[in-house]
């Protein structure tokens, strides 16, 4: 038995020196960066990693990493450490909440901004105070032109439309709405339409799916455990949840995923461990 070569996605939040839900420090996001420089992988745009799992052609010691939603700190502490160690991320926006103004400060200049919790977010996110803890178009700009993140649709509204609206046409209809919007959105800001689509909370189904499709997006992103290889649906992206852990777990990890034979085996193992 054969094993196609693995291209793990890793999917992080927020990098921030507040600890939290889904959040790395700035200090082992740093190490996990550096690791990846130093052992030689390289961190892939989304046309690089479409091209690789489309051809089957996947370069060992490769990986794109991902971050959700457009968090502040994302500007603040990631994007310092992506320009030091010349890598490149993704960052999933949420298009309707990223706001206007002149960049705030980042790490390694003064004055830097207070960035909050996840819970502190999410309720900001709800009381409708964005720019105390997402991103702003110029922050987006300026990491773009830097060459340190590209970015693409987390919808635009963050809305999980199967709990809000009960009839299925109508549902239907507010998803696409709000797809186009945000496609839209990045194409006017950012001169390009992006094909790639990552859902709120992970969740989708097959019509959600054809949705996406019909929306113009071809790369859909989930928050399903695995990695990529040349057979992987790109409708049905696994990604792996990167930890706030140091350079040394780091690097065990990324050398089990990155390996043909051992991430099958050890992602087997884990996946026989949830079924049981």
């Amino acid at each position: 038995m054969s094993f196609s070569q693995p291209l793990p996605v890793l999917m992080y939040h927020h990098i921030s020196p507040k600890p939290g839900l889904v959040t790395c420090s700035p200090e082992n996001f740093r190490a996990q960066m550096q690791w990846l420089a130093k052992n030689g992988w390289t961190t892939l745009s989304t046309a690089a990693f479409a091209d690789a799992v489309a051809s089957g052609q996947v370069p060992k010691k490769s990986v794109l990493v991902t971050f959700d939603d457009g968090y502040l700190d994302n500007w603040v502490y990631a994007h310092p450490v992506l320009q030091e160690f010349g890598q490149q991320a993704t960052i999933f926006l949420i298009t309707g909440w990223v706001g206007d103004g002149p960049q705030r400060p980042h790490a390694g200049q003064s004055d830097i901004p207070d960035v909050p919790t996840h819970k502190q977010a999410m309720a900001a996110a709800a009381e409708g105070k964005l720019d105390t803890a997402f991103l702003r178009w110029s922050e987006v700009e300026a990491m773009r032109a830097a060459g340190t993140v590209e970015f693409h649709s987390h919808t635009h509204s963050h809305t999980r439309w199967d709990r809000k609206i009960a009839d299925q046409a109508e549902r239907d209809a507010a998803l696409a709405a709000d797809l186009a919007v945000s496609r839209e959105t990045l194409a006017a800001r950012l001169g390009e339409a992006s094909p790639h689509l990552c859902w709120p909370q992970g969740y989708y189904d097959a019509t959600y799916q054809r949705i996406a499709r019909a929306a113009g997006f071809s790369h859909l992103y989930t928050t399903e455990h695995g990695v990529a290889r040349r057979d992987v649906d790109p409708a049905r992206i696994p990604r792996l949840v990167a930890k706030d852990k140091p350079a040394g777990w780091f690097g065990r990890r990324m050398t089990i995923y990155g390996n043909s034979l051992l991430s099958a085996l050890y992602l087997g193992l884990k996946s026989d461990k949830k079924r049981h």
